[in-house]
């Protein structure tokens, strides 16, 4: 049998493993599944013959060394972090490594390293990116194949709440880590080209620098820009594109609101706050605003921001419970953003039953002929429950279709890679597409790069 290495059974697992255990009787396959919890493995692998669930601390050298000997293939669901010590363990011992995470620096230094014994370091086959990768290259090719200058290219992508368990103000649930949700955004200004203009957004404007959005009957949504959308040009073979913007897709209003907490300071995660356990939560609230010592908390908070009380802003903070004496931080020497994560993870949790929704669009501008056209295509997929979501579909399904046909050598390009190139997409969308991943096209006006779609 061929051994597969899964290491991490998180919230995006869930499908892996489900479409490697369908596999496995056909591909004559076993699953090891390790995990810090093995409880999250085993309810996972539900007492399937080809799978077995083991504790795994990454962070032990030598089991995570025996483990990858024993492996014919390692999938890596941590942390992005975590993987360039599993990738290094992988070269020593000749294994190809797939993972959903972006090429950090580190693991381009192993690039050489990888090609010099043949073996395959696959990067970026989730959702975002992944999909959004091939589902782009795609397109391009088959423009570039009919000689037409490509002059635009957007790219936005969103993991939302599904229409029928959107229940809050926010219109927003976590449906992926929390943490990188209240983080999103920092590290640096968005970079991006528009009409030949470079263009850069600090992080405390970059939530009220918005592009609207109507994707595939599914509604009006906003985007935000990521944080660099240049570096993908070259990747694309696109270096001398007029425009190029990446976003992330939210439902109108919400960005508006979260800066709220940028003004505050709440998402800062650079220092930690004393006595931060016992804080309540309109306590940790008060933190971030001036000494009164008549003045209620509320009313600090909507003097500084100018919010009227009958404005939709303050209802979204007030549901979230935010000035509450009574519900406690509980975190030792939290950052401020942890402490924000926490009160905003009783209000976004996902029920048993909710469903979220991961939703895409791209934008292709070109010229042909002397004519300037464009082509949208776009994405919606729905989630059954909260453990077999539409973000575990999503990044779930690319990474294990690609682990497999790595495994099957039907992918040969050797090296630190991500998917761009044909060999790799197109038998992955092709297969993503008969578990209900597909893009419509649509051809519309060209409209380039139209200012009166963003909002401040």
């Amino acid at each position: 049998m061929k051994n597969i290495l899964i290491i991490g059974a998180g919230k995006s697992s869930s499908y892996l493993i489900k479409y490697l255990l369908e596999k496995s009787y056909d591909e004559n396959l076993f699953l090891t599944i390790g995990d810090i919890s093995i409880n999250l493995a085993d309810k996972l692998i539900n007492n399937h013959e080809n799978a077995k669930s083991v504790v795994f601390d990454v962070f032990n050298a030598e089991q995570r060394k025996e483990f990858i000997q024993k492996s014919d293939i390692v999938i890596s669901m941590l942390p992005a972090r975590f993987h360039i010590e599993v990738a290094k363990d992988c070269i020593n011992y000749h294994r190809n490594m797939v993972t959903a995470s972006y090429v950090s620096k580190e693991m381009k230094t192993l690039d050489e390293a990888a090609k010099q014994k043949g073996l395959i370091i696959m990067n970026e086959i989730g959702v975002d990116p992944g999909i959004d990768h091939m589902s782009a290259m795609q397109v391009i090719d088959r423009i570039r194949e009919n000689d037409a200058k490509i002059l635009l290219f957007e790219s936005f992508t969103g993991g939302l709440i599904a229409p029928e368990s959107d229940d809050n103000l926010w219109n927003y649930k976590f449906t992926w880590n929390p943490r990188n949700v209240v983080l999103a955004g920092q590290g640096g200004a968005a970079k991006f080209i528009q009409e030949g203009t470079y263009k850069y957004i600090p992080y405390h404007k970059l939530f009220r620098r918005t592009e609207f959005l109507n994707i595939n009957g599914s509604g009006k949504f906003e985007a935000y820009a990521n944080r660099d959308s240049l570096k993908y040009r070259s990747v694309y073979g696109l270096d001398d594109i007029p425009t190029m913007y990446r976003g992330t897709i939210r439902k109108v209003g919400f960005s508006r609101a979260w800066n709220i907490f940028i003004q505050l300071g709440m998402t800062d995660d650079s220092y930690t706050i004393e006595n931060s356990f016992n804080m309540s939560y309109r306590d940790f609230v008060n933190l971030f605003l001036a000494y009164s010592p008549s003045d209620s908390v509320e009313l600090k908070l909507r003097s500084y921001l100018k919010i009227d009380q009958d404005d939709v802003m303050w209802e979204k903070l007030v549901e979230l419970d935010i000035f509450s004496d009574t519900k406690k931080i509980g975190i030792e020497n939290a950052t401020p953003a942890q402490g924000l994560q926490k009160i905003l993870s009783d209000s976004w949790t996902l029920k048993d039953d909710d469903k979220d929704m991961i939703v895409m669009q791209h934008l292709f501008g070109y010229e042909i002929n002397g004519e300037k056209r464009q082509i949208e295509s776009s994405l919606v997929v729905i989630g059954e429950d909260q453990t077999y979501t539409a973000m575990a579909k999503t990044v779930g399904l690319p990474v294990g279709i690609a682990a497999l046909k790595i495994l099957k050598k039907e992918i040969k390009t050797i090296g630190v890679q991500i998917p761009i190139a044909k060999e790799i997409y197109k038998p992955i969308l092709d297969e993503l597409a008969e578990n209900g991943i597909q893009f419509t096209e649509r051809k519309v006006p060209y409209l380039g790069y139209n200012p009166q779609s963003v909002n401040g």
